[in-house]
């Protein structure tokens, strides 16, 4: 009887509160159990090693702010190495924040996009003053940086043409939003374009499976052999067919501790 009771206390709480139900399906373990009933990613993506995609043996990433929310400074130093080896022109990225994506990869390309929610929807949904003024504070003011506020879900991708090099999916992590983000950026990538998508992984370690069930489920089967995470970092990678073949790619059997970095700190004023 206790049970029953429970069940319905529970029944009553949903039917108020339909948002529970993502408690209930962004569970990884439930995401994890969908990827594997369809692919054979059992330990995640194949991974590629970070030291790759570097021309150099050195990566300055800036600005950045060791603020809670953004990106790992290796997840920074993919971008501009990705830009930089393979000459990107054109830009775009989904989930502005802070600007410390766009401001790294803006001085390596010719133009560069940004797309993040509107300002008002962030007050309509909750969010505080002080959260939305922290927003673009890095990018505002970079010449060839376009911002723009649009809801992903809803915004007319076609509307940017097909001639993006390198896209960055940072925007919202949830399993719907990541397969919609994923299949609308494809409307925009240029042939020979790359996709990096951010929270890939909850950390370099480990997968975050629901993010990867969105990225498989919004990409054609046919390019899911194409996927890889790269070492060090939170980011799966699509490379189209003519990219890293003609780089010597280092793959790895999983997270390694035998690469490691030196980072060193320059406080701007």
């Amino acid at each position: 009887m206790r049970n029953l009771v429970k069940a319905a206390d529970a029944l009553r709480q949903l039917v108020k509160n339909p948002w529970l139900l993502n408690k209930l399906f962004d569970e990884e373990l439930y995401w994890r159990k969908k990827v594997l009933r369809k692919r054979k990613f059992e330990n995640g993506l194949p991974v590629l090693d970070l030291s790759t995609f570097f021309e150099k043996a050195t990566e300055t990433v800036s600005p950045y702010a060791f603020l809670d929310g953004g990106s790992l400074p290796t997840d920074l130093a993919l971008l501009r190495a990705l830009a930089r080896r393979f000459k990107v022109e054109n830009y775009l990225e989904i989930g502005t924040w802070r600007g410390e994506s766009v401001a790294n990869v803006a001085p390596l390309v010719k133009n560069a996009v940004t797309i993040n929610l509107p300002d008002d929807s962030m007050r309509k949904i909750g969010h505080s003053e002080e959260y939305i003024m922290q927003h673009r504070v890095f990018s505002s003011n970079l010449p060839n940086v376009v911002h723009l506020q649009a809801n992903s879900l809803k915004f007319d991708f076609r509307s940017l043409g097909n001639d993006y090099g390198l896209a960055f999916i940072d925007g919202d992590h949830h399993y719907e939003a990541v397969k919609s983000d994923t299949r609308n950026v494809l409307h925009c990538l240029h042939p020979l374009g790359i996709i990096v998508w951010h929270d890939y992984g909850l950390n370099p370690e480990q997968v975050r499976w629901s993010v990867l069930a969105g990225i498989l489920d919004g990409l054609p089967s046919a390019m899911h052999h194409r996927l890889f995470h790269v070492s060090n970092t939170k980011c799966a990678v699509y490379f189209p067919v003519g990219t890293i073949e003609r780089l010597q790619v280092i793959q790895l059997q999983g997270p390694t501790t035998e690469r490691y970095f030196e980072i060193m700190i320059r406080i701007k004023p």
